[in-house]
């Protein structure tokens, strides 16, 4: 059939989700004789505001859908408009003579769509390829009935549930507990979330992993030259420096005069002696 749908004007949720859902909301339910004059006009003379009109009622419909699916860390405004697809590929196909409602037809292609874009965006590294893996990651989600690990015994009684091995339950947890992070934040993020956004932080190479391994061999080499030059002073020399530059309340000069029983001039000369040996150490 050759009808376009793309008169619709109301399918794209926006920036403003909950004035979407409001507007959805506000488009009267058809009764069951209403959608079936509409289905008619549509399946019979292609008529194209009916098929509007069909879409416009189902709209809410595809928004309740997608809130089951808010667990997934996507934007709910590109599920129902992934949804809101699936629905009018329904309003397309369908044929008001079988005796069924719209809505019980209608819910497989929208979820079908949200089923393909999850699976397309949740993660990089696809978690579900085949027809069984899908069954068993839309279904474990639902299963699971606390944020925490699944126990062996609940486990098993998934994978009895959806009748497949316990080891593939346990591989598909695995996969799910480790989904990426949107690199950049979405437009239904919160404030906190828009600031954590990978994105935010591509021109900080602080954590560049090669940095950090530098800057510890880096640290560890020069605490190793430290202990190599402190080694090599007197005793004396060694209390002096660790007094006056290691300890987290430094002694003055005074103090370790008295505790010398020698000059402050000469404890400031030991310490300037000290530094030289243990400066030509490091920098060795």
């Amino acid at each position: 059939m050759g009808t376009s749908l793309q008169p619709v004007d109301m399918l794209a949720p926006g920036a403003n989700i909950n004035a979407y859902m409001q507007a959805v909301n506000s488009f009267p339910i058809l009764s069951v004789d209403e959608e079936k004059r509409l289905g008619e006009r549509l399946y019979y003379d292609e008529d194209v505001d009916a098929a509007r009109q069909l879409v416009m009622a189902h709209l809410r419909f595809v928004v309740h859908i997608a809130k089951s699916y808010a667990g997934y860390g996507l934007s709910q405004s590109d599920l129902i408009q992934e949804g809101n697809v699936g629905l009018m590929k329904a309003v397309k196909r369908f044929n008001p003579e079988k005796g069924v409602r719209l809505v019980s037809f209608a819910v497989h292609w929208i979820k079908a769509e949200m089923h393909e874009f999850i699976l397309r965006n949740w993660r990089i590294v696809k978690v579900a390829t085949t027809k069984a893996q899908r069954k068993l990651f839309f279904n474990l989600r639902g299963q699971k009935k606390r944020l925490g690990w699944l126990t062996h015994q609940e486990a098993e009684a998934v994978a009895k549930d959806l009748n497949v091995e316990v080891k593939h339950v346990q591989q598909m947890e695995g996969r799910l507990a480790s989904y990426d992070a949107s690199f950049d934040a979405g437009t239904d993020d919160d404030e906190e979330s828009a600031y954590l956004a990978p994105a935010n932080y591509l021109e900080d190479h602080r954590y560049n992993p090669a940095t950090q391994a530098e800057a510890a061999d880096w640290n560890t080499d020069n605490v190793s030259r430290l202990h190599s030059a402190l080694k090599d002073l007197d005793e004396r020399s060694q209390v002096i420096i660790q007094r006056r530059w290691l300890n987290d309340e430094k002694s003055t000069l005074h103090e370790l005069a008295d505790e010398f029983s020698v000059s402050a001039e000469r404890i400031r000369q030991l310490e300037k002696n000290a530094m030289k040996k243990v400066r030509a150490v490091m920098d060795a």
